[in-house]
């Protein structure tokens, strides 16, 4: 049976912009590595300061992404967010459709949501995002036939925000026997929504997919530990650990995966391309060292540009990999 998976989140573009050095952080207190919420205003005076700096533009969002991966790897694949009926919306749904996703964009006369991405010298990215339109996917959008003829659901942590809206979509998912993976996104959204969160992936959730901060937010401890305790909450746990690899829990059985060599410019993407990976694997009942295999790789070979969108010749070298596993 060909497993179809459907994601859910933050419809946003990402402008991707390479910094000179960290000062334009500290000009605008965004703390390094983190992802914070910005206003209209805002946003639009950091587009005025790095409008001189290289920059690139992909549409994107956490959930988005993962989604854009697993078409790449030949899953069929469902996209739902909102959009802006503007120019960067149109972007959007574009980029998606170009890449056979099925897309279920509601508009709003609001502006589409982007995320700017500062690309720090040493390739840490920190996250100024204006969810505009994004953020207005509300529960009364969705209805029970969105779902039908998807395995499975994948999720990003930034919906947290949305009690209602992220406790209806998973009770639909789970209506259809669908399997729930969640990305917590970022540690200070699991720091502001942790009980709810605790709630929803007992109830709801099968896998959980955190890196070493997110982790440690959710559960006060260090990743070996911190895979342990979200295992608890959930069947499959995975804890990525940036360039030392990641693990998987399930049960009694863990493992270690390493990273792949490779030429580091920019991890914006890697975490929710592991996901696809390891996603894409499950869906082709791979043994879990596998599908974390699939994740490594594929996170390896995105930080290598700039953005969450690689050229077709590392694609390539993504399903050749793939063949082999």
């Amino acid at each position: 049976m060909n497993k179809k998976v459907l994601g859910m989140g933050n419809a946003l573009v990402d402008i991707i912009t390479i910094l000179e050095d960290d000062s334009l952080l500290e000009k605008f207190a965004l703390s390094k590595g983190s992802m914070q919420l910005v206003d209209r205003q805002f946003s639009m005076k950091v587009l005025q300061s790095t409008a001189n700096l290289k920059r690139t533009q992909t549409s994107g969002g956490s959930a988005a992404n993962t989604i854009y991966g697993l078409a790449n790897l030949g899953i069929d694949s469902g996209f739902m967010g909102k959009i802006g009926s503007d120019e960067l919306g149109k972007f959007f749904r574009s980029e998606m459709e170009k890449h056979s996703i099925k897309t279920i964009l509601y508009e709003s006369s609001s502006d589409s949501g982007h995320a700017i991405a500062l690309v720090s010298p040493d390739s840490e990215r920190t996250f100024a995002t204006y969810l505009g339109a994004a953020v207005e996917l509300n529960a009364d959008d969705i209805t029970p036939d969105i779902f039908r003829g998807y395995s499975y659901f994948h999720i990003e942590g930034y919906l947290v925000q949305n009690h209602k809206l992220l406790q209806k979509a998973l009770k639909l998912a789970k209506d259809n026997n669908m399997t729930v993976s969640l990305d917590l996104a970022s540690f200070n959204v699991v720091n502001e929504n942790l009980d709810f969160l605790k709630y929803v992936i007992d109830q709801y959730v099968d896998i959980v997919f955190a890196n070493e901060e997110e982790a440690k937010a959710f559960t006060g401890k260090k990743p070996d530990e911190a895979v342990d305790d979200i295992a608890r909450h959930c069947e499959f746990a995975v804890v990525k650990k940036g360039s030392k690899g990641s693990i998987i829990k399930k049960g009694e059985e863990r493992y270690y995966i390493d990273i792949i060599p490779v030429n580091l410019l920019d991890t914006t993407g890697a975490g929710d391309l592991y996901a696809s990976g390891f996603l894409y694997g499950l869906a082709n009942n791979l043994p879990l060292d596998k599908c974390g295999a699939a994740g490594a790789f594929i996170a390896g070979k995105v930080i290598e540009v700039l953005g969450a969108k690689m050229d077709e010749d590392r694609w390539q070298q993504v399903h050749n990999k793939l063949k082999k596993l």
